[in-house]
């Protein structure tokens, strides 16, 4: 394995943290619009959150999705059309999001605009739980043939292990976004959000012991990478109670902070899990599709490495100057229509 072929695998894993630690905290106040907003006022005060910034933080996603093509065409070529339905929904889910933030501005009647914001809603909620059982299912092992063609079925997709997978990431997503709105809102709003917050993370507790024991279970990250894997959970437990720390402490940014690191220490695990891979196949280990066979040419990585080393400064330094711009607390009076 080549140098440039580890860092473009670690350069995926590290976009797909960034998208999760970003456009996390958007599911999740997405999601939270219909559990804590008692009036449309509240709503939009929630939207005001992450008005500015949901469209930006899915580039994430997208340069990932990107990065994945030109750098592994042999895994974005299995993962893509062995994920295709699941993919649909996910972006199915994307798509009336985004639509939503523009139509709920522009409807005049209450039915209207009670529909794009149960579109905002499932829009939020759709994308992580089909994010988490595809990666889910992906360290269970899929039906892969020695050609790299996935030969899927339901069940395949959806497993114990896989649905639980994507019942964690979600809602540790909806977490992520309660602290943020701890984080950026004043008033009931707020209160609400942490009060919620401190009753879900015992039931996070509760579902990362059953997703430790069914990791330990289903896949073989504990026999490949016993100590990394072990370091990890490790790690995620931490942030988790660090978190709740904060939260029940009033310690907004600590536990906005500690919630997004537990999202990109997750996605850590699962490609430590995969490496060398980057697909298991359940049917036999020798159709495992490998980081070294998965690759570009040295030249197209080369090529690429230094297009990324000049572009991304200028991505970050844009990004980090929106959320400086868009840092102050949003307060109901200040409501805003996105």
């Amino acid at each position: 394995m080549s140098t440039l072929q580890l860092f473009w695998f670690i350069l995926i894993g590290v976009l797909f943290a960034g998208f999760f630690f970003l456009e996390g905290f958007d599911f999740g106040v997405g999601m939270s619009t219909r559990f804590l907003a008692k009036d449309q006022a509240e709503r939009e005060q929630l939207v005001g959150t992450i008005g500015p910034v949901w469209d930006a933080n899915e580039v994430w996603l997208i340069t990932a999705g990107g990065a994945m093509f030109a750098s592994f065409p042999h895994w974005y070529a299995s993962l893509f059309s062995g994920y295709y339905l699941i993919l649909l929904a996910v972006l199915f889910g994307l798509i009336i999001r985004g639509v939503s933030f523009e139509f709920r501005s522009k409807m005049e009647g209450q039915k209207g605009r009670e529909l794009w914001d149960w579109t905002l809603f499932f829009g939020s909620l759709i994308p992580p739980f089909f994010f988490g059982l595809m990666f889910t299912s992906m360290a269970e092992g899929m039906p892969l043939d020695q050609a790299g063609n996935m030969n899927a079925t339901f069940t395949d997709y959806f497993t114990p292990f896989s649905i639980l997978g994507g019942v964690v990431l979600t809602l540790l997503c909806f977490l992520h976004g309660l602290n943020y709105i701890g984080l950026k809102t004043l008033g009931d709003v707020h209160a609400r959000a942490i009060n919620y917050a401190k009753k879900l993370y015992y039931v996070l507790f509760a579902g990362l012991v059953l997703f430790v024991i069914m990791l330990y279970t289903v896949t073989d990250f504990f026999q490949m990478h016993l100590t990394a894997t072990l370091i990890l959970l490790g790690i995620m437990v931490v942030l988790s109670l660090l978190a709740t720390y904060g939260v029940h402490k009033d310690k907004e940014l600590l536990a906005f902070i500690t919630s997004g690191l537990t999202l990109i220490s997750l996605v850590a695990l699962l490609f430590v899990g995969l490496f060398p891979r980057v697909m298991v196949s359940s049917i036999s280990s020798a159709n495992d599709i490998l980081i070294v066979n998965a690759s570009s040419t040295p030249y197209t990585l080369k090529v690429m490495t230094w297009l990324s080393l000049m572009v991304l400064p200028f991505v970050l330094a844009y990004q980090g100057w929106t959320y400086h711009v868009f840092r102050q607390r949003i307060k109901k009076d200040d409501v805003v229509k996105y």
